[in-house]
């Protein structure tokens, strides 16, 4: 290889270095820019199933303070590299679930689809599902914990954001008092589990919903609706480019 060849894979790799960390900012302007409906800074946010940090990262940045869930070990020793030296964030190596203890968690080729649910696993890697040919080898046990505890060491927080791959329900079982807004993930082909959340939280107190599709950070609806109205629209939303999204569940204080 002559120098100017070599001099030219340098500049291309040092261009698309650049072209990734321009989409990396962007990215998390717009995250920014999203929560901040829901988030000013210097208020408590909860981000259970932290993963990488994509979200942990925005709410930082947001002044907030991040109490950051994370079963993972390797997720978790990456987010302390990367974020541990700010003082804003509390990185907890467990999962959540309706009740202290232990858990299985399953753990997928990719980081971002281990789960501690059998039903999820089974759906999305099915014939039709959006992760077919996937695969879920290896299984940890970890600690398990829940909403009410960390409410009672860390606060309440303004926001929490719930991304743990099928297991929400589990999750929010394990929260008996409403916070201002929360979000959690939804999949197409498990609406029964997301229709168990949105019963779950309008049983807690007076709850009005929205939802967005994918990483989209956008809100679908122009207002929030009711839950028989969401329940209405998830049951007749169909795949599209997109399998899933959030739904943003905000106490209704009129």
């Amino acid at each position: 290889m002559n120098f100017m060849t070599k001099l030219y894979r340098s500049y291309r790799e040092a261009r698309k270095a650049r072209g990734r960390k321009r989409k990396a900012l962007k990215q998390k302007a717009i995250r920014m820019a999203f929560y901040s409906q829901f988030l000013q800074p210097g208020q408590i946010c909860f981000d259970i199933g932290a993963n990488l940090g994509n979200r942990t990262e925005a709410f930082l940045e947001m002044g907030c303070k991040v109490i950051a869930v994370e079963p993972q070990k390797v997720c978790v020793e990456h987010l302390q590299s990367v974020y541990g030296d700010n003082p804003n964030l509390v990185i907890i190596n467990k999962a959540l679930d309706k009740e202290s203890g232990q858990k299985e968690i399953y753990i997928g080729e990719a980081k971002t689809l281990s789960s501690m649910s059998k039903e999820w696993i089974e759906c999305v890697r099915s014939e039709d599902g959006p992760f077919k040919g996937f695969r879920w080898d290896t299984k940890e046990i970890v600690e398990t914990d829940t909403l009410n505890a960390l409410i009672q060491q860390y606060g309440k927080p303004a926001f929490c954001k719930i991304d743990v791959e099928g297991f929400e329900y589990n999750v929010l079982q394990g929260l008996s008092q409403q916070i201002d807004a929360l979000s959690f993930e939804f999949s197409l082909g498990v609406v029964d589990s997301t229709i168990q959340c949105i019963d779950y939280l309008a049983r807690l107190g007076p709850t009005v919903f929205n939802y967005s599709l994918g990483e989209s950070m956008h809100m679908e609806l122009p207002q929030y609706v009711d839950k028989d109205d969401i329940i209405d629209i998830l049951k007749n939303l169909t795949g599209g480019k997109s399998t899933g999204g959030d739904i943003y569940a905000k106490r209704n204080s009129e």
